[in-house]
């Protein structure tokens, strides 16, 4: 896979019916994986979606997520651009230019999914995710 470039909502609680009704829009195949299959099972969160990506027959990838409480809901700012692919090299080298002078919410490191992960808001203001996964063999 190439590196792409894509929306990433969040959502205040309802990020599984948002999702769902963008896949009756644009068609294409849904994955939803809750905060519960990711070490939150037994806790309010659990049902709750941690990450959901749409892929639709057009070629387009919007993905988005319930906003986990220790990070509070800010309207007008419920969106981050993603970036995500398995070529490490140029996803890093994005990182580094969109991470200079950037605040850093969390810094560019394997995380438990087993990706290497970073978000950062520039420094025009615009959040950013990047998501570096193993190439698919």
């Amino acid at each position: 896979m190439s590196s792409r470039l894509n929306p990433y909502l969040t959502f205040d609680g309802d990020a599984r019916e948002a999702m769902e009704f963008y896949q009756q829009v644009f068609g294409g195949t849904l994955r939803l994986n809750t905060y519960g299959e990711s070490g939150m099972a037994g806790t309010p969160m659990a049902e709750k979606i941690m990450h959901g990506m749409l892929e639709t027959p057009s070629g387009y990838t919007l993905m988005g997520a319930d906003q986990h409480p220790d990070m509070p809901q800010q309207s007008g700012a419920n969106y981050s651009v993603s970036l995500s692919g398995d070529d490490s090299d140029e996803l890093r080298g994005y990182w580094e230019k969109l991470s200079a002078n950037a605040t850093v919410s969390v810094p560019l490191e394997k995380q438990m999914w087993g990706d290497v992960f970073g978000m950062c808001t520039d420094r025009f203001g615009i959040p950013w995710m990047v998501n570096i996964s193993e190439p698919e063999a």
